[in-house]
């Protein structure tokens, strides 16, 4: 005899409360969403266009899902030029307040990915605490003399270490004040005066003469030998003070995750050890299709390598270069407005400023890294060209060291890009493909570098016409094709001989 087992009330509330409970979970952990992960999905996806606190191409995000929906900021993120499309007043209005600067879709975002961006962009995971404060007390005549020396005395002369001159730091207690004045006013006039000592400073730098500073007075003089004298002073940490230093809290959606994953395991044992045969085969359909869609994500990823950031064999920062001192791109990447690749710097390009600069200043990090490993890596680039900076030349007969630098951006062979088309032709900033190069030490490849991602780029991106007479083709064309304004997309760009050929 076939027995039935039949479900009680209470049984069957059990189970509504755990379906409950699991669809609850699911919607708090996505609205929740992981500032850590949505500030690393910023920075590779809007940090090119974005800034939390101010506009940078596009507007700043900071707070944007306290002035928008959130239902249409995911619709927006996705595409919002479908949005726009669609009639959607909100959209349109964006649309003209930015510009009309159309911005690029992100299909491939998931909501969680978008929830994690605006768990970022909140900023709800910051608290204040107190940390000690930094003094930095200086002797007002060090300062003037450390102002003084950098304006007249720092493109011959360091503290610590030859340069063209000789170095500075302790020259006060090699040398007597009063003739350090008179060689500082006129050391030419110093040493036809007969001095020994002048004459013997003159033999011992090769003959160089100094430029004379009639200019300075004598308190201007006596601060540079105070900067002298003492150098730069070291910050030191003051007893008892404190200052409010921002603090990111671990972010309660890694819990949160846990809590879903333990709910549906729970789900599924529950209903395995049940006898219901149709929720059996529900959960086994549920996993098969959760299962083939990670599979799928997981082979569409083959081969897309954002993110990947080499260990180079020089500590080589574009923080300090491209951000801090504001080297154009091209003065190192010349060959980018001209031909097909950027190219990668020779040594001799470095050497151009490193002639000069054989050691960062004492507060300089890369990371964790400081300045006694970081002059070391400007000494690989003399080992590398046989730069002596002792004596300021390059040894003879010196056979150079290629630096082997390793790639970070590679297309697939069969893929055909073009530097110069993009640079010179279309105008476009580096930073567009390249992201905030401006804020990396360590380089690394900030876009998916994918197909999609050309073309969601060509379909977005407006042709600049200064021609009239192209002006009234390209209206022409525009209206042939019923868009607003023309595109890359309109003029070729998604046909597969213009990448693949």
């Amino acid at each position: 005899m076939k027995i039935v087992n039949q479900h009680s009330p209470i049984q069957q509330l059990t189970k509504l409360v755990f379906a409950f409970l699991f669809i609850f979970s699911v919607s708090v952990s996505a609205q929740e969403g992981d500032a850590t992960n949505g500030k690393k999905i910023f920075k590779a996806n809007c940090a090119a266009c974005h800034k939390l606190d101010k506009k940078l191409i596009g507007p700043p995000l900071k707070g944007i899902s306290e002035k928008r929906e959130r239902k249409w900021l995911y619709a927006w993120i996705k595409d919002n030029n479908a949005l726009r499309k669609s009639g959607d007043a909100l959209a349109k209005q964006v649309f003209e307040e930015n510009n009309k600067m159309p911005m690029t879709p992100f299909p491939q975002l998931s909501n969680k990915d978008m929830d994690d961006i605006l768990a970022y962009t909140d900023d709800k995971s910051v608290k204040k605490v107190t940390t000690p404060k930094v003094s930095t007390k200086v002797d007002p005549k060090v300062k003037q003399g450390k102002k003084l020396f950098k304006a007249n005395c720092a493109a011959c002369h360091k503290l610590k270490g030859k340069l063209v001159g000789p170095e500075l730091g302790g020259i006060t207690d090699k040398r007597e004040k009063k003739w350090l004045h008179a060689w500082i006013k006129d050391n030419n006039a110093l040493r036809k005066s007969g001095d020994a000592l002048a004459k013997q400073v003159f033999e011992e730098n090769n003959k160089m003469p100094m430029t004379p500073f009639p200019q300075l007075s004598e308190e201007e003089i006596d601060a540079l030998l105070a900067y002298f004298k003492v150098g730069d002073v070291k910050k030191v940490v003051a007893k008892g003070g404190e200052q409010e230093t921002e603090v990111k809290e671990k972010n309660s959606g890694a819990w949160m995750n846990w809590i879903v994953v333990l709910l549906v395991l729970g789900l599924l044992v529950w209903m395995f050890l049940s006898k219901v045969t149709f929720l059996k085969i529900i959960a086994t359909i549920f996993l098969l299709l959760v299962g083939a869609y990670f599979t799928f994500d997981w082979l569409m990823g083959i081969g897309v390598d954002q993110g990947y950031q080499p260990i180079q064999p020089i500590m080589f920062s574009h923080k300090i270069h491209a951000g801090d001192n504001k080297i154009d791109c091209q003065y190192c990447h010349s060959s980018a407005k001209h031909s097909k690749t950027s190219g990668v710097p020779t040594a001799n390009v470095c050497m151009n400023c490193h002639k000069s600069i054989s050691e960062v200043a004492d507060d300089t990090k890369v990371g964790s890294v400081g300045k006694e490993q970081l002059d070391k890596e400007i000494q690989k680039i003399y080992n590398a060209v046989g730069w002596d900076s002792e004596n300021m030349k390059y040894k003879e007969n010196y056979e150079p060291i290629p630096i082997k630098w390793v790639r970070v951006h590679n297309l697939p062979d069969f893929a055909y890009y073009n530097h110069s088309q993009h640079v010179t032709v279309a105008g476009l900033a580096c930073q567009k493909c390249h992201g905030p190069v401006e804020e990396m030490d360590e380089l690394k490849q900030h876009s998916p570098l994918t197909m999609r991602w050309c073309l969601d780029c060509h379909k977005t991106t407006d042709i600049n016409l200064d021609n009239k007479y192209y002006a009234k083709i390209h209206k022409e064309m525009s209206e042939k094709y019923g868009v607003e304004k023309l595109t890359v997309a309109e003029m070729g760009g998604k046909e597969c001989g213009k990448c693949h050929y």
